[in-house]
């Protein structure tokens, strides 16, 4: 213990000696700067003083630096002053206001007036010749001598000021070769001076050298003016002559040198001009001027030529470069890749040929895709989002060939496997641009199954005077076979969307995620039950179908239609226990795997409307097939047997699981909402409901006609609501039996008075009457229970 005093006690003392010192540096420091601005200017004194009464003990790092400055201001080497001129000295600001006058100045004087100058220069030499064509004031021969001159005169001079002048002697030098091209088109398509071999000959040795003297200058200006500019061309010297092979392989060439330039420059705006001004010609001609007859196959040729050189041009910098592709970037490649397809889909499909080859011809599109992913893939050329997209273009065009060449349940199956396959690559391998990619197709792919399904269960519906020439075996059919595999591939979307280790790169915001995760199950359960339902659906239909019987009456005069109606009865009946028993099976999987109360919600809401739904059309199929059971005709063209009656009850089985599905959500930890309350109600209501079916049907059976019975059924029950919500404590059973007690008494006043006699209103007046009295007297002896739970 004594030792570690006496270790504190130093620690202690030394802590208070570097305070002490600290605080001595701190005075020193300020007494200094005191005197250094006294002595730059006197004016400076009251400042300091004023900051050296605010300042007391400076921040660790401000004492650092103050300590270095005032070691290198003490220091023999370096006089004190000079550690404070230059900052000083740096201090004013002002020749930066002429410093960008003079850079703007510079820009317009070197770099932009040469480059107006130039295109005017061009431009005049373009009107100057269109105006000796047009008044015949030179020989075509003297023309274009004269134009090569004045280009070659340019070119050389450009090449002479390159050593001094580089800049201006590369504007020069693409204004030459700008006119070079346009001499050379004009003596070839225009006079007819030189042979179509020689001609392209020099446009390729122009190409040539506007290549090697773009790289050479390391300039894009040289590509911009001699290769786009020379798009020009052919509009300022255009006759109207039509001949757009000449054109059309005039500007292939060009392109060509875009490539050439590409493969060590990628000059966006020399191929982004390029590329706009090709297909904007190609698209003008196309909707302009494009024959069938005429221009089939050039047009097809020259689609896939330009296409083929963008692409590559393209693929090929990226590859060079090793550089991420970006918004631009999957821009041009789409447009390039759609423009083409689009065009040629157009030019096919006017093609008597043609037309049937619109299918391959989307199918050689995916093709052309899937050989550069490969190639990228194999040698890892490119960034992995480039070949994402690519490998995404080929799915895109590999579905769009499914409905071009194919139809019917082929165009589903293949649609859904794609959006399955999508979205599974988009999830796990983290590909956002696979994943936006399988939602349109998860669309299409539903509306398409959706589109099947009308065609292949609609021609079983209904036909008065027809039978259906085929049937569809239940189950085994192509028809639900196509449904079990699009719900295969909805259900893989799922499980890998309830993944938590495959997050979305979209798919980010709280909202987003809600939403998602409500219309992926919500197909994938709607397309369940859609394909079983309408497979129950289409088996009635056929049944109801064949039921068709020809009927002679008077003597062959006359022919009636007699169809089985009890078929359309049983469809209702089985449609509604399907459904009861498909939620009450969906919340059992709830339970037991997803519990999830937003399901939960749904899941109750659907089983509350089938409920309904069985309570008025299902209770009235009930009666119409007892009718015909006991009313039926003679003579008896079909069997009715039991189950006409029978049938009631299979359907109380599916509806009592439903409503014991609605219990046990009552029960769930993971349903937040209080059921309680609304499953008393619906419980309650299906009870009298259903009792009150069963007392008619006995009835019409044992053939008794009035209906008193129904009034003491309903006070049966009221009491029996009351004593129940006495003894659980529930208000609203209560109220429900005193609602259900004063409708028996309206019916009992305003219906059953005028049907009864003496004897049977004694009997309901004195049963209603015991009835209420129970009642009574049940409030009475437990109201102290009723007004606890009232105060609670």
């Amino acid at each position: 213990m004594n030792d570690n005093q006496d270790k504190l006690d130093q620690l202690l003392e030394k802590l208070e000696s570097l305070l002490k010192r600290q605080d001595d540096f701190s005075k020193e420091i300020h007494l200094l700067k005191s005197e250094i601005f006294g002595l730059k200017n006197s004016g400076f004194k009251e400042i300091s003083k004023k900051e050296e009464s605010k300042e007391s003990i400076p921040p660790l790092e401000k004492d650092l630096e103050i300590r270095k400055e005032n070691i290198s201001s003490t220091s023999p080497k370096t006089p004190a002053p000079m550690s404070i001129n230059p900052p000083r000295a740096s201090a004013p600001k002002t020749p930066s206001p002429p410093k960008s006058k003079i850079n703007l100045e510079k820009f317009i004087g070197e770099n932009l007036i040469n480059k107006i100058g130039i295109a005017i220069l061009i431009i005049g030499v373009g009107i100057g010749a269109k105006y000796s064509i047009e008044n015949d004031l030179i020989s075509p021969l003297t023309r274009i001598i004269l134009g090569y001159m004045a280009g070659l005169g340019l070119l050389g001079f450009g090449i002479k000021l390159k050593k001094n002048y580089e800049s201006y002697s590369a504007v020069l030098i693409s204004g030459a070769i700008a006119i070079l091209y346009f001499m050379t088109f004009a003596a070839y398509s225009f006079y007819d001076l030189l042979p179509q071999m020689l001609a392209f000959g020099l446009m390729v040795v122009f190409t040539s050298f506007t290549v090697v003297a773009a790289l050479n200058y390391n300039r894009q200006v040289i590509g911009l003016i001699g290769l786009v500019g020379a798009y020009a061309v052919p509009f300022l010297l255009s006759d109207d002559s039509g001949n757009i092979v000449v054109l059309f392989s005039y500007m292939a060439i060009l392109n060509i040198g875009i490539l050439i330039i590409a493969i060590k420059k990628y000059w966006k705006l020399l191929y982004s001009s390029s590329f706009l001004l090709t297909w904007i010609i190609y698209i003008s001609w196309f909707l302009l001027s494009y024959q069938t007859d005429k221009h089939f196959k050039m047009a097809l040729v020259f689609l896939g030529v330009f296409f083929m050189i963008f692409y590559i041009t393209f693929i090929v910098y990226k590859i060079n470069k090793k550089e991420k592709f970006n918004f631009a970037d999957v821009l041009f490649l789409l447009i390039n890749s759609f423009v083409f397809y689009g065009l040629g889909y157009f030019i096919l499909s006017g093609h008597e040929t043609g037309k049937e080859l619109l299918g391959l011809f989307t199918l050689g599109n995916a093709l052309i895709h899937f050989i550069v992913s490969v190639l990228l893939f194999r040698q890892k050329l490119a960034d992995k989002n480039l070949f994402y997209l690519i490998v995404g273009l080929v799915l895109v065009f590999l579905t769009v060939a499914i409905p071009v060449q194919l139809d019917g349940n082929w165009v589903t199956l293949l649609w859904s496997g794609e959006a399955a396959l999508l979205f599974w690559i988009g999830r796990t391998k983290n590909v956002p641009i696979y994943e936006i990619l399988a939602y349109p197709l998860m669309v299409l792919a539903f509306f398409s199954l959706a589109h099947d399904w009308e065609i292949a269960y609609n021609s079983f519906y209904m036909y008065l005077s027809e039978i259906p020439a085929s049937t569809i075996t239940p189950l085994f059919n192509i028809h639900f076979l196509t449904s079990i595999l699009c719900i295969a591939a909805f259900g893989f979307i799922n499980y890998i969307h309830q993944k938590k280790k495959y997050t979305s790169a979209l798919i980010s915001q709280p909202g987003l995620i809600k939403l998602f995760s409500f219309v992926l199950p919500a197909v994938f359960i709607l397309t369940i039950y859609l394909a079983f339902r309408l497979e129950i659906a289409s088996y009635f239909h056929q049944k109801y179908a064949e039921s068709l019987l020809l009927i002679n009456i008077e003597n062959g005069l006359y022919v009636d239609e007699l169809r089985n109606y009890d078929i359309s009865e049983f469809k209702v009946i089985w449609i509604i226990n399907y459904s009861l028993l498909f939620l009450s099976i969906l919340a059992f999987m709830n339970f037991k795997k997803v519990k999830n109360s937003q399901l939960g919600i749904l899941n109750i809401f659907l089983i509350i409307i089938t409920l309904f739904v069985f309570l008025i059309q299902g209770l009235y199929s009930f009666s119409e097939l007892r009718e015909s059971y006991l009313h039926q005709e003679i003579p008896q063209y079909y069997h009715r047997g039991v189950f006409n009656i029978g049938i009631r009850y299979v359907s109380y089985v599916f509806v009592a699981l439903a409503l014991r599905v609605y219990y046990m959500y009552t029960r769930q930890r993971f349903m937040k909402q209080k059921l309680n309350v609304v499953f008393d109600l619906i419980l309650h209501l299906s009870i009298v409901w259903i009792a009150s079916s069963e007392l008619l049907s006995w009835m019409d059976i044992a053939g008794i006609t009035n209906n008193l019975g129904l009034s003491i059924l309903w006070g049966i029950y009221a009491l029996i609501l009351i004593v129940l919500g006495i003894w659980k404590k529930k208000k609203h059973l209560r109220i429900g039996a005193i609602v259900l007690f004063g409708i028996t008494l309206i019916k009992l006043f305003f219906y059953d008075i005028s049907n009864l006699n003496t004897i049977a209103k004694t009997i309901v007046f004195v049963s209603l009457g015991i009835l209420l009295l129970i009642i009574s007297f049940l409030y009475n002896k437990y109201k102290h229970i009723i007004s606890n739970e009232s105060d609670k």
